[in-house]
């Protein structure tokens, strides 16, 4: 697997690399709802966390275990996105540390950024791509399942926030084998929110 950043676009979003010229943007998208980063995050993007967030963000893609990604639409930078954990050996990825503006939820933003992002993995060789939900986050969990991806567990008090508080993390995957589908389901749901 050779997972390299690009600028990736289709109709509804355009998912660029990370950078300083999104800072401030970012900065106000994640102010747009600053009470989610307390109760479904493990760590903070709003207020004074913002800053040394964004520079460990930043520092993490440099050294190659992530590539973040802003989603902008019409020119607007309305959340973040990222590979996490690339394995290259083992084919594997997971997309994660998504946020978006409370405006652009439920909508065909998380839909159409996240066929991009699999399309990418899967066209650089994964074999296995993984999301991960805090499990209160029951938007999140049937965002995820909605998108075609299977539920394999719950990791109970798997990880503690930056508030403290334990989460359990619930667990899903798509292979590639099952991409193709997956693929498909995505493009008709896509063309019916067009």
């Amino acid at each position: 697997m050779q997972l390299q950043p690009a600028t990736l676009e289709n109709a509804v979003v355009r998912l660029e690399p990370l950078s300083e010229a999104h800072r401030e943007p970012l900065r106000a998208a994640c102010a747009a709802d600053a009470e989610i980063w307390t109760a479904l995050y493990p760590y903070s993007l709003a207020g004074e966390h913002f800053a040394p967030r964004f520079r460990e963000i930043l520092a993490d893609a440099a050294r190659g275990p992530t590539l973040p990604f802003a989603v902008v639409v019409g020119g607007e930078v309305v959340g973040m996105t990222s590979f996490l954990a690339i394995d290259p050996i083992n084919a594997s990825v997971e997309i994660g540390a998504t946020y978006y503006r409370p405006d652009v939820r439920g909508g065909a933003v998380n839909p159409a950024a996240k066929r991009l992002l699999l399309a990418h993995a899967f066209a650089a060789g994964a074999r296995r791509v993984q999301l991960k939900v805090d499990a209160l986050n029951a938007r999140s969990r049937a965002a995820v399942l909605k998108l075609g991806a299977v539920q394999e567990g719950i990791l109970r008090q798997d990880r503690v926030t930056w508030t403290g508080r334990v989460r359990d993390t619930v667990h899903f995957s798509i292979l590639a084998g099952e991409w193709p589908a997956v693929r498909d389901r995505l493009d008709a749901r896509l063309a019916a929110q067009a």
